[in-house]
């Protein structure tokens, strides 16, 4: 019996040390880079960068776009030797968390030049800015644009073309604005903006008309131009407007053409919006 009750002892305190080693990261086991003041190091993520965190001015960086950084020792700040830890970088995502140590050469064919980030090098991280990744954002939105359109009565026509609401879904905090444009013309639409907005609906007698401009969180196809069809799913954090307000989707076309057509969608549309089955988004 006392051998039983210290075998489980030791088990406990093996397991609470394992606990803690997972739990707690030192610089022995952290990542390493090798860093040069006239090379450029890019760390590119699998999902947009949220956050940056350099622990020291030795090194500057920036973000050119969502999942890429830009990393660079500062020159002239002192006289850095082989083997200096100039900083630890923390990158956060939507999902995980990654450090690495920024070590200094002075040889430039030894500094990284172009890495990415590893599974193995991923922690796991409940970020509480994120309440639906890109990744999943991607998922619905194809299978959105893949379903039969439900909304028959929701268009405009202009310039002999037809723009449809075909769907609008409800996931989580977002709104999934599902939509088309039909091009009878032979002259190709090279897109300018596509802006979603809020705007009154009586504007004749109005001195004043408020306009609010809504940036979607993602959009399925960035395709730049078209000829005869187009088709979008945009993903827009839920919001609730009063009834003398109007939802807009504006499409524009470049110069020198310059045709726009938008879509007004009602308040009792969106009232409207079906809920996605999330087991349908695992299904192929």
């Amino acid at each position: 019996m006392r051998t039983f009750k210290h075998f489980c002892a030791v088990m406990i305190v093996a397991l609470l040390t394992a606990v803690q080693s997972n739990a707690q990261k030192t610089m022995d086991g952290m990542q390493l880079l090798t860093v040069n003041e006239n090379i450029t190091t890019v760390i590119t993520a699998s999902e947009p960068v949220r956050f940056v965190d350099i622990s020291t001015d030795k090194v500057v960086g920036d973000q050119p776009i969502n999942n890429t950084i830009r990393l660079k020792p500062k020159e002239g700040v002192e006289v850095n030797r082989d083997g200096d830890i100039l900083a630890v970088v923390t990158i956060v995502t939507e999902r995980y968390r990654s450090q690495y140590a920024l070590i200094y050469t002075s040889h430039k064919e030894e500094a990284v030049t172009d890495k990415a980030i590893e599974i193995d090098e991923r922690v796991a991280y409940n970020n509480p800015a994120v309440s639906m990744s890109t990744e999943d954002m991607a998922r619905y939105a194809r299978k959105i644009w893949s379903s039969p359109a439900r909304y028959r009565n929701v268009s405009t026509k202009q310039h002999r073309m037809t723009m449809r609401l075909n769907n609008i879904y409800s996931v989580g905090e977002y709104f999934f604005l599902d939509f088309s444009v039909e091009n009878k013309t032979n002259i190709r639409f090279d897109i300018d903006q596509l802006r979603v907005k809020l705007n009154d609906k009586k504007t004749a007698k109005a001195t004043t008309v408020q306009t609010i401009e809504l940036t979607p969180d993602f959009m399925l196809d960035n395709t730049q131009s078209f000829l005869y069809g187009y088709r979008n799913v945009l993903v827009v954090k839920k919001m609730t407007f009063p009834n003398d307000k109007i939802l807009t989707i504006e499409l524009s076309e470049q110069q020198i053409s310059g045709r726009t057509i938008s879509l007004s969608v009602e308040y009792e549309d969106v009232l409207n919006a079906d809920s996605f089955n999330k087991a349908l988004l695992y299904e192929y």
